[in-house]
Parts: structure tokens; C-alpha cells; sequence
């Protein structure tokens, strides 16, 4: 571009030609700003912009979102007729659309005496891609009625339209659209697994990848993010292993699925086979450390979290902020802190890092910590807080037992409390026995009528554990006639090459007769030497005592320990993951299992992990 300037620069007589071909020149390189700028001597020097000079600053104005220079120019080109030119007008609702100004990308489409297909499919992706599916969707069968072929890409955004509405007809009419125009390509076969994923039905996901003859990484790819997206990691797990077999090398993006389902499971023996397949193939460990660092952490590992974290020269925010939250899972607050303090000397801190330093003083009770960073991310960096930093905020002030604090905070929020505030409150609550307060966020969550069937089950087990079962027993009505069920509670474990699931008092697993014998030894060991006496009050439901205990001593978290204790090797860790989080009964009987069997019990629940070792958890009972 410097030699066309400088040519440019060197002719005696300049016509439009001239000063056209060097603004397109700057657009085919990529150079918005400088086409502007020479824009702007186009104009110092008495030219007027013609269909050609309209559609390459239109271009830099859509690339680099500048949406009034953008209008101007629509003006300009409603005066000279220009707008009714076919690519002038493609070109305006490009422009638009990058703006994410639909309501004038709409006007300048239909306002187009002619429209071809790139017409069709800029508008249709246009409104795809700034969420208004319903519209793109409705263009889609408006075209199906004029005489245009529609090509791949007019699918693809389609497609995109439809992952956004979630809607599993309308994906399934534009499968079959596809099918009998003869469409089905390897590209359209994969996007329509990853909506079909998105959408939440992953049988059709599944249909239709096997359905492609020639898969490539794509194909993998999009199946098994399909599965992780759906909270199915065995099976992506399973899926990434078949992979394995063939002479398709997986790439980062599949590597990053990979993990996510070893971390979401944290089956450490995937995790770690992972890794050694990035160390083989040669991998750029920077792209996917933060992903390492996280499967990792989420099995327990913190320390080898540590080391990849460590072994990274550039390290970019999203790995920083992976590492303190790993910290901050485990309960390492202040070790979360200082790494927080020296990203900040290179890095300007984002709404996740601060949330992630937010939650580490929450899980190791910093309160005063965590009142400062709030202030600091609102008034310092000006970031607006979300919801999660409120509710992360009351969680804190509530776990320190300062819930007038805490109330007086939500009342003082600029934006409505979701039901997460609310939750974090009413938890406090129940802890610290402030049935006032209770009351209120009981009401309050009521209020906003939530589809979270653990709100409810939260809700139910406050009335529960106050004796007022008629009232708990009402919340579980609403729940049925909402259709929200509570999730089981659910507990698996690694052990050699499989995952072992576990459901409360479960009798399914195949080694079942043997699982309840060792823990029966278990539960009567610790009774007899740990002086452990079941705290039936942990059992919500409205039963005989006898039946409390003996739904204590099934609970999920228990049979995975029976089984590693029979299955593993002596002085070796047991990990543990539970969906939900432990009771504290539960709590008290892996701080003596670990006293009394010297082993070391990694347990992760829904809040977070309990390192149990010599009769102490490494969260000092607060969580």
C-alpha cells in the first residue's frame, strides 16, 4: 500500500478511478482507519463519492463499528439513489449488522427493489447473530417461497439462528431442508450436530455424526463438545479415547473438550493421559494451559496445577485467573490473594478475575478482604458489578455471620436481587438461625419464582428443619407442577480404568454386596473408636429416627469411600466428587475415616474441596 500511495501521491491528475482503487487497496489489506483518513482527503479535495467509493468506506465503517459515520453515509446514498444499487445495498446491511443496528439493517434490506442471495443471507445472518433468531428464521421461510437457490452459507447462519432458539423443530425442518436439497456436506453435517448439542438433544447430535461417512476433526470435535455441553463427560471421554484409534490428530479445541469432561468428572488418570498426548504431539501448552491448569485443580491436584501455571513464560488473563480460582477451591485464600496482587502489576483484572479472588475469601473467611476487592473493582477499575459479585459478596458477609450487613447490602443494590442473592442469604440464615431474616429471603425468592428446582429444595429444607413440613411439603408441590425435579444426590470415584457412580443407598453397582460389608466395618469402626454418633438432623425428611440414621449412613459419598478404601492401594489418596454438597454428618465422618484409616480423603462438592487428612479438613469446618 505505500507503493500505491506513492504513486498515487505522483500523479499530476487525479480522477475518481484513481482515488477509489487506493480506497479499496486499504480495505483488501485490512487498513479501516487509514481508508477513512484518506477518505478524508477525498473529500478535502472537491471529489464526491460514487457507488464504489460508498461501498468501501461502508466496509471500514461496519469493520470497525462505526455506526454514525456509517449512517451518514446511508444518507448520502438515500440522496443520490445509490442505496437502491444491489451491492450498495448488501453492503449497508453488512455495515449494519456489524453495528448490531438490526432496525435499520431491516429497512435498508427492505427498502432494496432487488435482492440476490447475498442479500438474503447477510440480512438472515445479521439477525442470527445479534440474537434474533425468531426473525432470521421467519426470512429463511419467507425465501423458501421466491425463486433463489440457498447455498451452505445461508444454511450456516440459519443454523446459528436456530442454536440461539434452542428449538428442536425448527432445527429438525432445517435438517430436513438440507437433506432433500441435496446440501449435506461434512461442514453443514457438523454444524447441525453442534446446534442439535446446543439445544440440549443429543440423541439427534449423535444420529447425525455417525451419519457422516467421512468424519473429519470437526466432526470429533463437535460431538464431543456436544456431550460436555450436555454434562455427559463419560461419554466424551469415551468418545475422545474412539478418536484415538483412527488417523485423525485432535487439535486444541478437542484437547480443551477433553479436559473439561476429565475436569467436570475430575477423573485425574483421563486428565493426566491428556496431558501426555499435548506433551507428544507438541502442543503450544500456552493455549491450553488454563484448561490443564483447571483438570487439574478440579481433581484435586492443585499442586500440579500449580507447576503447568508456573512452566507457562507468557501468561495471559485467563490463565492467571484459572489459577487463583483453583487456589480459591481449595481453600487457599491468601495464596489466591497474593497471586491476585501480582497479575495486577501486568495485567489489568476483568469481572471473572475479580469474581475468582472473590470467591477464594468467601471459602476461606476474609471477609474484610472481600469488602475491599468489591470497592476496589467498582471504584478503582469501574467495573459494574453482576450478579454473581453480589451474591458472592452477601455468601461472605453471611458465612461471617454478619447478616444485617449483608441485608443491607442487597437493599442497597442498583439492580433487582436475582434468586442467587437471595439463596446465599437465606443459607446464612439457616446457618446462623436468624429466622427474621429468613422469612424475608424466603419471601423474596418466592417472589421471583424460579425454574432453579434447588432453590426450592433449599426453600423446602428451611421450612423441614423448623418442623414445618406442611409448608415444605407445599414447596414440593409447586416444584411437580412446574416440572422441576431435584437433582439425586450423586457421587462418583476413579478407580483403575473406569468412573464409579454412586446414588444414595445404592444397590446397583455390580461389587454391591461387598461395598455394603466394608462399610458397615467402616461406619462400625469409627462409632466404636471415633465416638461418631449420626446427626440425624441433617435428614430433612419427615421419618422415623431409625430411618434417619440409616439414610445417613447410605449417603452417596459414603459407598464411593467404601469402595476406594476396598479397591485402592494403602496410603494412596481416595478422591472423591459429590454433585451436591456434603452434609455435615457426612462432613464428620470423612474427618474419622482420615484419622482412623490414615488416609487422605480429597472430596469435592458443589461448593468446593475437602482435603480430610489426620482428622482435620483443610476448610476448618467452613463451608
Amino acid at each position: 500500500m505505500s507503493e500505491a500511495v506513492r504513486t498515487f501521491n505522483k500523479l499530476e491528475e487525479k480522477d475518481k478511478v484513481a482515488w477509489n482503487s487506493v480506497l479499496t487497496g486499504f480495505i483488501q489489506n485490512g487498513m479501516c482507519s487509514e481508508a477513512l483518513h484518506f477518505f478524508h482527503d477525498f473529500q478535502n479535495a472537491g471529489e464526491k463519492p460514487d457507488q464504489v467509493t460508498v461501498i468501501s468506506i461502508l466496509v471500514a465503517c461496519g469493520r470497525l463499528g462505526y455506526l454514525l459515520n456509517g449512517m451518514e453515509l446511508h444518507a448520502y446514498a438515500i440522496k443520490n439513489g445509490f442505496d437502491l444499487d444491489l451491492q450498495v445495498g448488501n453492503t449497508l446491511i453488512d455495515m449494519y449488522a456489524k453495528c448490531s443496528c438490526v432496525n435499520y439493517m431491516g429497512y435498508a434490506f427492505n427498502r432494496m427493489p432487488d435482492k440476490d442471495l447475498i442479500s438474503w443471507t447477510t440480512v438472515i445472518a445479521g439477525y442470527a447473530q445479534n440474537s434474533y433468531a425468531l426473525k432470521a428464521f421467519e426470512l429463511f421461510r419467507e425465501l423458501q417461497l421466491i425463486d433463489i437457490d440457498v447455498d451452505p452459507m445461508m444454511i450456516g447462519s440459519i443454523l446459528l439462528a436456530c442454536s440461539e432458539l434452542a428449538c428442536v423443530p425448527q432445527v429438525k425442518e432445517i435438517h430436513g431442508y438440507i437433506m432433500r436439497r441435496g446440501l449435506s456436506d461434512v461442514v453443514l453435517r457438523n454444524m447441525i450436530v453442534d446446534v442439535y448439542g446446543e439445544c440440549g438433544h443429543i440423541d439427534y447430535a449423535v444420529q447425525t455424526f455417525e451419519s457422516i461417512q467421512f468424519k473429519d476433526v470437526v466432526s470429533w470435535t463437535s460431538m464431543i463438545s456436544a456431550y460436555v455441553h450436555n454434562g455427559l463427560a463419560n461419554e466424551a471421554l469415551e468418545l475422545f479415547h474412539i478418536l484415538n484409534k483412527t488417523n485423525i490428530h485432535p487439535d486444541s479445541i478437542v484437547l480443551k473438550s477433553a479436559l473439561s469432561a476429565a475436569s467436570s468428572l475430575s477423573a485425574l488418570k483421563y486428565g493426566k493421559e491428556i496431558h501426555g498426548f499435548v506433551i507428544r504431539q507438541n502442543f503450544s501448552e500456552g493455549s491450553i494451559a488454563s484448561s490443564l491448569v483447571d483438570m487439574y485443580s478440579r481433581c484435586g491436584m492443585v499442586e500440579n496445577a500449580h507447576t503447568i501455571f508456573k512452566s507457562i513464560q507468557s501468561k495471559d488473563l485467563v490463565l492467571w485467573t484459572s489459577m487463583i480460582n483453583a487456589y480459591g477451591m481449595h481453600g487457599h485464600g491468601k495464596v489466591a490473594i497474593d497471586l491476585f496482587s501480582k497479575m495486577k502489576e501486568n495485567l489489568t483484572p476483568d469481572h471473572v478475575a475479580f469474581l475468582s479472588v472473590l470467591y477464594a475469601c468467601s471459602h476461606s473467611g476474609l471477609t474484610a478482604e472481600g469488602r475491599q476487592f468489591f470497592e476496589i473493582m467498582k471504584y478503582e477499575y469501574q467495573l459494574e458489578p453482576w450478579p454473581e459479585h453480589y451474591a458472592c459478596l452477601v455468601d461472605l458477609l453471611g458465612r461471617a455471620n454478619c447478616l444485617e450487613e449483608a441485608y443491607e447490602f442487597v437493599k442497597s443494590m442498583q439492580m433487582a436481587p436475582t434468586a442467587e442473592i437471595w439463596c446465599a442469604l437465606l443459607r446464612a440464615c439457616q446457618v446462623h438461625s436468624n429466622q427474621e431474616l429468613g422469612e424475608i429471603a424466603v419471601q423474596k425468592l418466592l417472589e421471583l419464582g424460579s425454574t432453579n428446582p434447588g432453590h426450592y429444595v433449599l426453600v423446602s429444607n428451611v421450612f423441614a428443619a423448623k418442623g414445618r413440613c406442611k409448608d415444605a411439603e407445599k414447596i414440593r408441590s409447586r416444584m411437580k407442577e412446574r416440572g422441576l425435579k431435584k437433582s439425586p444426590g450423586c457421587s462418583w470415584i476413579e478407580v483403575g480404568n473406569r468412573i464409579h457412580t454412586f446414588i444414595a443407598r445404592d444397590k446397583s453397582h455390580p461389587e454391591c454386596h461387598h461395598i455394603t460389608k466394608k462399610l458397615d466395618q467402616i461406619t462400625e469402626k469409627v462409632e466404636k473408636e471415633g465416638g461418631y454418633i449420626a446427626q440425624t438432623k441433617f435428614v430433612l425428611h419427615n421419618v422415623e429416627e431409625n430411618e434417619k440414621v440409616k439414610m445417613l449412613y447410605g449417603h452417596s459419598e459414603r459407598l464411593a469411600i467404601a469402595y476406594g478404601l476396598l479397591k485402592t492401594a494403602e496410603q494412596t489418596p481416595i478422591r472423591v466428587t459429590k454433585n451436591l454438597r456434603v452434609c455435615g454428618d457426612c462432613h464428620t465422618f470423612c474427618k474419622l475415616v482420615s484419622k482412623l484409616f490414615g488416609r487422605e480423603l480429597v472430596v469435592r462438592d458443589a461448593n468446593r474441596f475437602h482435603h480430610f487428612e489426620d482428622g482435620v479438613c483443610s476448610c476448618g469446618d467452613f463451608w
